[in-house]
């Protein structure tokens, strides 16, 4: 029996999958990441209320010390099980798209990560938005070519950078004790070209003219293609095979449809998380920076949509996991009896003012009101505004060629939530399915396992 390991890099916590030749689940573990240090606007204060949130960082040291707990609860799971990490022979890694880094040339970073979603790099995104050509995922302030420009020019020692590294890059490299390897999912937001898989001539030349080091820039691979073995250091430290294969991984979200079993022309996949993700599967890329949609490659197709900063992370400072659970079953409940009506109060539930997709906007407004007297129906009231995102994506990406789904499969938390779905359902109309597998991290060890006969 053969074994593969995927692990996922979310925002709040890390998870493992090990998974048989057949893709069955053989053991998993997670752990909690500490919360991102927020960035304030003129970097004031938190108790300076007039100043608002614009970006988010997290210490990759953190990550590794989490990654190393996970190890050890797998290690307890398998070893319930009489097995071991000795008995995985492939692993990849996961991460969420945009996050990024610099370290020195032992792997060592140099700057904090920049989170997926920040958005302090404004004017480093209008000096790309000046020169980038439409095909190209590395537009708008989120980007990770923005935000390694601001790490850059904001970086007290720039002589030290060495690698420009994607958060999964980081630790796979660390396994490998080899540094500078990504995957052509993770650099796309770098400004990677998928379709001539190259660094293209412009992101070349326009890094140089901003005395960015281009050498920093990762080699790249296919994502599950083998990129080296683990070192004997880190193999000793978890107690894994000597011969260990190292696979590139792929974005967090591209995992997760990996792990939901879509295949074909017209499925699509949304990522209800604490961000909103929508792909569609097309047989042609597109591109729009007006609406923040890029595509990346999927096996013989195109992954074709983008990212909202709407999701679940706006239900959060209203309402606790207990009430929340409490009012979806009173939907529920709703829903079941005949008795559900939509509120279409028309929110656009975000935290901060910015958005990405279906609108490149840096100073969107969020739209929370009005509110109702019941907490309930403020609660539904998000629901259906993440719900009119949704479909507002879909339809955005069937105006500019691309096929509006014949069925949508939901992966992350907010999957599991039926009221949610039901509420969805009447927006898109069209089914929406529950994932095969619901991990993101069942995904990457899907992909590790398409190299198992190299």
């Amino acid at each position: 029996m053969m074994y593969s390991l995927g692990i996922d890099i979310g925002t709040s916590g890390i998870r493992a999958v090990v998974l048989d030749e057949h893709q069955q689940k053989v053991a998993q573990a997670q752990s909690a990441l500490p919360e991102s240090l927020a960035y304030y606007s003129e970097q004031q204060s938190e108790q300076q209320s007039e100043h608002q949130i614009i970006g988010y960082s997290q210490d990759p040291q953190d990550w590794w010390k989490t990654f190393e707990q996970v190890m050890l609860q797998l290690v307890q799971e398998l070893e319930s099980k009489n097995l071991s990490l000795a008995v995985i022979s492939h692993l990849a890694i996961d991460g969420t798209s945009g996050t990024v880094l610099f370290t020195d040339s032992a792997g060592t970073p140099c700057s904090d990560a920049l989170m997926y979603n920040d958005q302090r790099a404004v004017e480093q995104a209008r000096k790309i938005q000046a020169l980038a050509p439409e095909n190209t995922a590395a537009i708008g302030s989120t980007s990770g070519l923005a935000k390694l420009l601001w790490l850059h020019e904001h970086s007290d020692c720039p002589d030290s950078i060495h690698y420009a590294l994607n958060q999964s890059d980081w630790l796979s490299g660390k396994l490998m004790a080899a540094f500078g390897l990504s995957d052509h999912n993770n650099v796309l937001k770098m400004g990677y070209d998928a379709q001539h898989q190259c660094w293209p001539d412009w992101l070349i030349d326009f890094l140089q003219s901003q005395h960015f080091p281009v050498s920093a820039l990762p080699r790249v691979f296919i994502p599950g293609q083998i990129m080296g073995t683990i070192s004997a250091d880190m193999q000793q430290h978890f107690g894994f095979h000597p011969d260990l294969k190292i696979c590139a991984g792929t974005t967090d979200s591209t995992a997760a449809i990996i792990a939901s079993g879509a295949k074909d022309e017209g499925e699509a996949i949304t990522s209800l998380g604490s961000s909103l993700v929508m792909k569609v599967i097309s047989r042609h890329p597109i591109f729009d920076r007006r609406s923040g949609v890029y595509s990346q490659p999927y096996g013989d197709f195109w992954l074709v949509g983008g990212s909202s900063n709407s999701g679940g992370a706006v239900l959060k400072p209203f309402f606790c996991p207990g009430e929340m659970s409490e009012y979806t079953e009173a939907l529920n409940k709703k829903i079941s009896q005949g008795q559900f009506k939509m509120l279409n109060l028309n929110y656009y539930p975000l935290l901060t003012p910015g958005e990405r997709f279906p609108i490149l906007d840096p100073e969107l407004e969020p739209k929370l009101s009005p509110r109702p007297e019941q907490d309930i129906d403020f609660f539904q009231s998000l629901l259906e505004g993440m719900a009119s995102i949704e479909t507002l994506s879909y339809q955005r990406l069937l105006e500019l060629g691309a096929p509006y789904p014949k069925r949508v499969t939901s992966v992350g938390g907010g999957a599991f939530n039926k009221a949610w779905r039901y509420i969805r359902e009447q927006k898109l109309g069209v089914p929406v399915l529950l994932a095969e597998q619901e991990q993101a991290a069942s995904g990457t060890a899907i992909l590790a396992q398409t190299t198992w006969n190299q």
